[in-house]
């Protein structure tokens, strides 16, 4: 059964021959102030996030799910199966696991309940892991465009089809959330508070404010010339920091690396501490910077941690970007606080972009 409507200042580079970890391009953050970045295609579907979500709802679904018994286990596949298990593990009352693929385990059969999240292509392995699901006569809830091959071979009475453009994983992530949820296997989400979060960021990272009140513009220029490290201070908050380290990654050519305390702790300490005395100019685009994400909302066993990464930090020398999904005291569910990190970091990385000419 388907349901949903388908469709919808100049930082010189480094001097001399450029190494592996050299970047050569020049920033120019007088591109950030430019009166054409309304019309940029990266920062329009950043900013079309919250209609995404919005149209990735489909609660008519919730009855062919609920008509079923609870699953005897949940397994999730695809692009943010990792962010539907880091919402649903602590709450969900059957097990749980988030599977890397190719294939599925053994053990799944007609008493579990397999999530799919599609990532648009026509021969990917979840086309293939879709199809066994199907024959083992697994339940599945699958998000995919109505006419992709992954909706093809997963269709059975015991499949539920959200539609989506295969594209934007997040909104399809947050729809299965908040399906599961209604069934009593995860927790409860609001998905209009969702998609006003996203509404927000774009708000307040809109290429119309200037660097002086732009979390983004602010955010692409701590990058510039710099080799992110970044780090979450909750679970989602590390998930967010592995995609916003692909992003950066995939629009600057920066080798970044987002990690857990304890190896971003390993770098920090190989860092040579700057001269204060130096050029400036001296070693550009090899400087680490430090970006810590949600530190303020770090746990007890998280909290330490934080602190100790700026410590080493504030030692050698290194910068530190904080990025955060808003005051602690707000009563916001995790899926809003993942959703806010994880686009200041996106727009922030298309700033980088655009001062990069790229």
């Amino acid at each position: 059964m388907r349901f949903g409507v388908p469709g919808a200042g100049q930082h010189p580079g480094a001097a001399g021959r450029p190494g592996p970890f050299d970047v050569v391009t020049v920033f120019d953050d007088s591109r950030l102030e430019s009166p054409d970045l309304i019309d940029d295609e990266g920062l329009r579907n950043l900013a079309t996030s919250g209609a995404r979500i919005r149209r990735a709802a489909h609660p008519e679904a919730l009855p062919h799910l609920s008509r079923a018994d609870r699953p005897r286990g949940v397994l999730a596949i695809g692009p943010e199966a990792r962010l539907v298990r880091a919402v649903l593990e602590p709450v969900c009352p059957v097990p749980f696991m988030a599977w890397p693929g190719p294939g599925l385990p053994a053990w799944v059969g007609p008493l579990d309940l397999v999530v799919i999240i599609g990532d648009g292509a026509p021969y990917s392995w979840l086309v293939d892991a879709g199809s066994a699901a199907a024959r083992r006569g697994a339940r599945i809830l699958v998000a995919a465009p109505e006419r992709s091959e992954l909706a093809r071979v997963t269709q059975s009475s015991g499949t539920t089809l959200l539609l989506s453009d295969g594209v934007d994983a997040t909104s399809s992530a947050v729809a299965v959330i908040d399906l599961l949820g209604q069934l009593g296997i995860g927790p409860a989400v609001n998905l209009e508070q969702v998609a006003e979060a996203a509404d927000l960021v774009a708000e307040e990272c809109s290429p119309v404010r200037d660097l002086s009140n732009n979390p983004g513009k602010e955010l692409a220029l701590q990058l510039a010339d710099h080799i992110p490290l970044i780090w979450g201070g909750t679970v989602l908050a590390g998930r967010a920091s592995r995609r916003i380290s692909e992003a950066i990654r995939r629009v600057s050519g920066l080798p970044t690396l987002a990690a857990d305390a304890s190896e971003v702790l390993a770098v920090l300490r190989g860092v040579e501490r700057r001269d204060p005395f130096a050029d400036p100019e001296d070693g550009v685009g090899n400087d680490p910077v430090l970006v810590l994400l949600d530190a303020d909302k770090a746990g007890r066993h998280e909290g330490p941690m934080a602190e100790e990464l700026e410590r080493v930090a504030d030692a050698v020398g290194v910068r530190v970007a904080r990025i955060t999904s808003g005051d602690a005291a707000l009563t916001s569910s995790d899926v809003e606080r993942y959703v806010r990190l994880l686009a200041y970091g996106l727009y922030g990385a298309e700033y980088l972009r655009i001062g990069l000419g790229k």
